[in-house]
């Protein structure tokens, strides 16, 4: 097989997923795969997976009638009559998901060029999108969009790849032990990356341990032919580390790290300077994000351009040109001096902390801090805990006024109040709607108003109309 759409047939993809052909010509050719019936190009065939709240076995007479020459089913599935009268290509697989990802696996095996994979707690995405910012200066780069980072986005965007294409920066995300295990395997990553190590996806993996253990995955899995790069910070380094046997590289911010930031210098609240040092190399480098965080990240980026061996200029360049993601840490300047910072792509305590701490670096004397805060998910049986340590933390900023929402609101106003915010400061929201009237009454000009909560609770609709209510500043 070769990993180019319009050279496979039906017979052969069948082959190469376990699956039976049980109607259709074996010769017909297939131009892609899609699972989704409203994105079906012609020529393409229709994979169905079952998720949590649709099942594509639902839309196969949708999926045809975009254009799809067959589809690829799980056992005991209802076939319309007419697909066979049609000529329609049917192939049947014990489990279509796991079909998806052994395709994935066998396209990336013949597609050719090298494999990047970024996982971690926090700041995968930003580091991903920097280290592709770097890399395509050079080489033709796929990148993983948006959140494709799971047993479906992965194996998509490995399909996606083209001759063209000589590297793919991949995201692994999980929620649960043995999903980066599968992702791994799927991708058989040339470099892999891990952030850091944090409390989120608790509800699924129990404690901090059981984090390092998923994340570690990655490590196992990972041929020893491969480079794997460590945060060389992180309190669990010395847990991962030996886990690997091949090539390591330790980043971070201490000189104990091969790549290493210094010499830190903030340029306003929308950018900083920093030196990356590449085995002792210095590169000075500007980056368009403010926060310590984003520094690790930016250095997450330059190790693995550097472990493909580009120039220190284009390192410097790419991280130069690197555009901030929607969501994640976003200052915009509204009228009346307001700034509203938009962090509301993802939360747990680890990245509510980053954001706090980068909030008290922007803050100027005078200035007011103002937090419409959404409920972290996924934290499991402490939960609560948690959210009561958010609030706490969130008073302990020096927070003028405080709207939380979401189902663990309560414990996080019960937490501001026990690290000295009074009642009158704070306000439990019902909805968005009831959070934006709390924060029009209640944000004043010059305040910093910081938005921060998990995606599912879409504080970003909160962000859009702050910016609707007060206008963004043309000076």
């Amino acid at each position: 097989m070769r990993a180019k759409w319009g050279e496979i047939t039906a017979q052969e993809l069948a082959t190469l997923i376990g699956g039976r052909q049980i109607s259709g010509s074996p010769d017909v050719s297939l131009g892609g795969l899609s699972t989704d019936s409203r994105t079906i190009s012609p020529g393409h065939i229709f994979l169905a997976l079952k998720g949590e709240q649709y099942d594509g076995h639902h839309f196969l007479t949708d999926a045809v009638d975009a254009g799809a020459v067959g589809v690829i089913v799980e056992p005991d599935t209802t076939i319309p009559q007419d697909f066979a009268t049609k000529g329609l290509v049917v192939i049947t697989v014990a489990s279509t998901l796991e079909a998806l990802g052994d395709l994935a696996l066998r396209w990336r095996k013949q597609w050719g060029g090298k494999v990047i994979a970024i996982t971690g707690s926090n700041g995968k995405t930003t580091t991903k999108e920097m280290a592709a910012s770097i890399l395509s200066l050079r080489e033709n780069t796929k990148r993983s969009p948006g959140n494709f980072n799971n047993l479906i986005g992965l194996p998509l965007t490995i399909l996606s790849l083209e001759e063209k294409h000589r590297l793919a920066v991949l995201e692994m995300g999980m929620n649960r032990p043995g999903e980066i295990a599968r992702l791994t395997q799927i991708a058989d990553p040339d470099i892999g990356l891990i952030t850091n190590v944090a409390r989120a996806h608790l509800e699924g993996l129990g404690d901090l341990q059981g984090v390092v253990k998923a994340k570690g995955e990655l490590l196992e899995v990972m041929s020893e032919d491969s480079t794997a790069i460590l945060n060389g910070d992180s309190e669990v380094y010395d847990q991962l580390a030996p886990t690997f046997k091949g090539e390591l590289v330790r980043f971070g911010l201490g000189k104990a790290n091969q790549i290493r930031a210094g010499n830190i210098k903030a340029l306003g609240p929308r950018a900083q300077a920093f030196d990356i040092y590449l085995n002792n190399e210095r590169v000075p480098v500007k980056i368009k994000l403010p926060g310590i965080h984003n520094v690790c990240n930016a250095v997450g980026g330059a190790a693995i351009a550097y472990c493909l061996s580009l120039s220190k200029e284009l390192i410097a360049q790419g991280l130069e040109e690197f555009t901030p993601l929607k969501g994640r840490f976003q200052v915009t300047d509204l009228n009346g001096g307001i700034q509203v910072i938009d962090d509301t792509y993802n939360a747990n305590p680890s990245s509510l902390n980053a954001a706090l701490q980068t909030v008290q670096e922007l803050m100027v004397e005078e200035q007011r801090l103002v937090v419409g805060f959404g409920e972290m998910m996924e934290l499991g049986q402490e939960a609560s805990k948690y959210h009561v340590d958010a609030g706490k933390r969130i008073a302990d900023m020096g927070a003028r006024y405080l709207v939380a929402l979401g189902e663990h609101g309560a414990q996080v106003i019960e937490g501001a109040c026990q690290g000295g915010m009074v009642r009158t400061q704070t306000h439990l929201a019902a909805n968005h709607a009831e959070m934006i009237d709390a924060l029009k009454a209640n944000v004043r000009g010059n305040d910093i108003v910081l938005l921060k909560g998990s995606r599912k609770v879409a504080l970003d609709t909160v962000v859009e109309a702050m910016k609707w209510f007060y206008g963004i500043s043309k000076g």
